[in-house]
């Protein structure tokens, strides 16, 4: 048996959010431009994981529900669209250097967990999010912390 993976992955809700997410059922996770965040993407997510949605650059910025990879990495067409933001002109469509993932909606939280709440609770100690200075747009959750933010987000 495959091992879960467990993620956190962060969106602007001005560009695409946890409602535009339940709209669309399914949706291409795209212009991710940090490598990091690209490899985790490429190499570490497995068809199954589920994500945290996290509403980034908010007022307040926090967990809005829950999202599942449901398939393996694809390139990303943004990359090679040179009126898109994400465009990169070195990016080769025979060997991408960026990835996207499609994901799917699987629910929205009856309650909305600020980052406030996130970083002022014992049991999330260590979670990356909450440590001063990580911005990075896509996380390894342990299953602990996902288990514990989902019954957070049951109110």
């Amino acid at each position: 048996m495959v091992k879960k993976n467990y993620w956190l992955m962060k969106s602007e809700p001005d560009a695409y959010s946890i409602d535009d997410l339940a709209r669309d059922g399914r949706e291409p996770w795209n212009g991710i431009r940090n490598y990091q965040a690209r490899n985790f993407l490429r190499d570490s997510m497995q068809e199954g994981d589920l994500a945290l949605f996290y509403h980034s650059n908010a007022t307040p910025p926090g967990v809005a529900g829950v999202m599942k990879v449901v398939s393996g990495p694809e390139p990303d067409e943004l990359a090679f669209d040179p009126d898109s933001a994400y465009f990169d002109p070195k990016s080769n469509p025979d060997d991408p250097t960026w990835i996207q993932r499609p994901m799917e909606f699987v629910k929205k939280f009856p309650r909305f967990i600020p980052l406030k709440e996130l970083k002022e609770d014992p049991e999330l100690e260590g979670m990356l999010v909450v440590r001063k200075g990580q911005r990075l747009s896509i996380q390894p959750v342990e299953k602990e912390h996902f288990d514990h933010i989902c019954r957070l987000g049951k109110g």
